[in-house]
């Protein structure tokens, strides 16, 4: 019997939200998942099913991440197999990447096919001096199958690698084959994805356990096709999925994969506030606020562990959206949950009312009627719809009639202290 750890999207050299401490979440959790699962659980082999890194090009500080994470278990001398996914495929019409580079210094075990001119598909054996191959036979009992980012072309590609696998020398144990792609039906706005259909011919071809990645949530179909999700979540939208990594047990008519996810990762929080319209700035500060301290009330945020939150405001709004300060407002949310990343989202509609008119209406009451919605609108001064409108179609008519500055100034000061008598 064999046991591997099957890792995808890793994503080292993370550099979103454009904080250094969230890159180094990556590396942790890497690190961390292969210390408890890998050499922990003394695996045969570890296999990694594309995207190790962020970007094709990356920086020292990446590469030095990588090789820890490598070297910790070459020194418990577990092999680890790898493809290149989509993020840190060569570019078309060079020769060399950075899993090349890993390979050439015996970090890993970099797995990829020949592509004839004629579009098939060759898989030479693993040459370990001249540290190239499209597969590979372990001593464990298992052979595993590398293959390229493929893209759109993939459904056309498969049928390929398929009868290359026909081809390749009788084997006795069991195939793992990775293959960096989606499968339809478990990831949403998705149009490449391939169909179950089109993955069948690897199964007819002998490929008994289907290494898959590129989609950051776990699932599996049929129990032979796996996919782990990415090791962290790349996104507060992913913070929904569930992800990890499997540890597989493998031999004869037997299967067990076992979803693992007790590792280091950064708590990831999601609230809501939902405004109805009547609220004033300062009330959603203050309910934005009162929402934050009763989440780390109940422990959903821990401050301790610097979490990243997200805070969505939706609804309708009374006012002009610019009069509530968000920058100030997210500065305060993320001082009071001591978040290592505050999002605040800002989704919201601003009230527009619309006063029916009739034929019979003069222009002074349409005047009338167009500052009263414009008021009515506002959470502030809505409640003073009535005197307000008219004042200002007075104020305009003084305007008209060519008042002075001083004569405008006096009337809506004595407007003021009317309004302010008739309150008290």
């Amino acid at each position: 019997m064999a046991r591997f750890l099957h890792v995808a999207d890793i994503h080292l050299g993370f550099d979103r939200y454009d904080n250094r401490v969230r890159g180094q979440d990556f590396f942790k959790a890497f690190y961390n998942l292969l210390e408890i699962y890998a050499v922990g659980e003394r695996v045969d082999f570890v296999v990694i099913a594309g995207d190790l890194f962020e970007h094709r090009n990356i920086q020292p500080a990446t590469l030095n991440q990588a090789q820890i994470c490598l070297n910790l278990l070459k020194d418990a001398h577990i092999p680890v197999i790898a493809i290149e996914g989509n993020h840190d495929n060569r570019p078309y019409g060079t020769k060399t990447s950075w899993l090349r580079y890993l390979t050439t210094w015996g970090s890993l075990i970099f797995l990829e096919p020949d592509t004839q001119d004629d579009g098939s598909i060759v898989l030479s054996a693993w040459n370990k001096e001249e540290r190239f191959g499209g597969y590979i036979d372990l001593e464990c009992g298992i052979r595993i199958i590398g293959t390229h980012w493929y893209g759109a072309v993939a459904p056309q590609v498969i049928e390929h690698i398929a009868s290359a696998i026909t081809a390749l020398p009788t084997w006795s144990g069991q195939t793992v084959a990775l293959l960096h792609h989606g499968l339809e039906g478990h990831v949403s706005r998705y149009a490449g994805a391939l169909r179950y259909e089109e993955l069948l011919p690897l199964k007819q071809a002998g490929v008994d356990y289907l290494a898959l990645g590129h989609i950051h949530k776990s699932y599996s179909v049929e129990h032979w096709i796996f996919n782990p999700g990415s090791i962290e979540a790349n996104s507060i939208e992913e913070s929904k999925y569930e992800r990890g990594a499997y540890l597989v047990e493998l031999k004869p008519h037997t299967l067990n994969a076992r979803l693992c996810t007790g590792y280091y990762q950064r708590s990831i929080v999601r609230l809501h506030l939902k405004v109805k319209g009547h609220e004033v700035p300062e009330a959603i500060s203050a309910a934005a606020l009162k929402l934050v301290k009763k989440a780390i009330a109940t422990q959903k945020i821990q401050p301790l562990d610097e979490p990243i939150v997200e805070l969505r405001i939706t609804g309708r709004i009374g006012f002009e959206r610019a009069d509530l300060d968000t920058r100030a407002l997210q500065q305060m949310l993320q001082d009071e949950s001591h978040a290592l990343i505050f999002l605040l989202r800002y989704d919201v509609d601003t009230i527009h009312y619309q006063s029916p008119l009739t034929e019979a209406e003069n222009q002074l009451d349409i005047e009338t009627d167009v500052y009263a919605d414009l008021i009515a609108g506002h959470a502030r001064y809505g409640q003073h719809t009535h005197h307000l409108s008219k004042a200002l179609c007075q104020l305009k008519d003084l305007h008209m009639q060519e008042e002075s500055d001083t004569d405008l100034y006096q009337f809506v000061n004595q407007f003021l202290q009317d309004v302010t008598h008739e309150a008290g």
